[in-house]
């Protein structure tokens, strides 16, 4: 595993504090715009801000991608942002930005594991503790409490954001190499462009063509703007930066400093509780987490 603080590292870092402020806008968005709609307005926004920037750091020459690297960033669009993100943002809004946040702490074992399978990319011995640990933390924080909902209803969230931390981790995993080898903004506007036809096909598939209208919406737009700009727009290529430029563990491992973010923020702004159980929670990640990087 590569050592130091590099270009990637910086991305990594920066991906985490932009995301968690995303997370914190998408939530208070989330009152009153479903996932679906929401996942779209977002994304229909952010590919504009890609297709301004795209001239501005790459110019107008078309990449040399070959037709296996186009596909594979048009499935990883689809599977992490089309698909995975639809099911955060449900999740998101039945547990709460706080808990969502420790759930998230499984996207860095997700990705270990999964660079260990197909990147080559090897685990110690503490990194494994380092998984139960984090493990261990996001069952901590997800016990019901009594006035809470149900316990089905509970778990069935619970899973849902396991499932989409998944597949974000699959999707970034799947373009590692290509993100390699291809302009990063490039690579960036083709995952956005195939999500904004995945959600399409969603809502077809459900008849909820018409949901995502954004002139029948009723949304804050400086709001969204601002987390579409922050909390997608540069989460997004910090992101893929960071993988682009250091190996897929150390990416994934700083980006878990994205939850610290995201419960403090709950904390503080959407005034979520910090009892002691959520705290032991996020202490058990992060001890993980630190295991991971030893």
């Amino acid at each position: 595993m590569p050592s130091g603080f590099g270009l990637g590292e910086a991305f990594a870092l920066g991906s985490a504090m932009a995301w968690a402020i995303g997370v914190i806008l998408y939530r208070r968005l989330g009152d009153y715009l479903p996932p679906l709609p929401l996942n779209f307005i977002k994304n229909l926004l952010v590919l504009g801000m890609l297709a301004v920037a795209l001239p501005l750091v790459h110019g107008l020459a078309l990449p040399q991608i070959s037709a296996t690297e186009l596909g594979l960033a048009i499935a990883s669009g689809l599977i992490g942002l089309a698909l995975a993100d639809t099911l955060y943002l449900k999740a998101l809004n039945q547990l709460g930005a706080g808990r969502m946040g420790i759930i998230g702490n499984l996207y860095s074992p997700f990705v270990i594991a999964l660079s260990f399978v197909f990147l080559g990319e090897r685990l110690g011995p503490l990194q494994v503790v380092g998984f139960v640990l984090v493990a261990a933390g996001v069952l901590l924080v997800s016990v019901r409490r009594a006035s809470e909902t149900t316990p089905a209803a509970r778990a069935s969230a619970v899973l849902l954001g396991v499932f989409a931390i998944l597949l974000m981790a699959i999707a970034i995993i799947m373009i590692k190499r290509v993100l390699e080898a291809q302009p990063l903004v490039w690579i960036s506007l083709i995952r956005m462009a195939s999500a904004l036809l995945g959600l399409l096909a969603i809502a077809a598939l459900r008849g909820e063509l018409s949901t995502l209208n954004p002139l029948k919406m009723r949304v804050d737009w400086r709001l969204l703007l601002v987390a579409a700009f922050i909390g997608q727009f540069l989460s997004t290529l910090f992101w893929l930066g960071g993988y682009k430029y250091t190996s897929a563990m150390v990416a994934a491992i700083l980006n878990e400093s994205a939850s610290i973010f995201i419960v403090l923020l709950a904390w503080l702004w959407l005034k979520e509780p910090m009892d002691g159980r959520r705290a032991g929670g996020v202490g058990l990640a992060l001890a993980g987490v630190g295991l991971m990087v030893v």
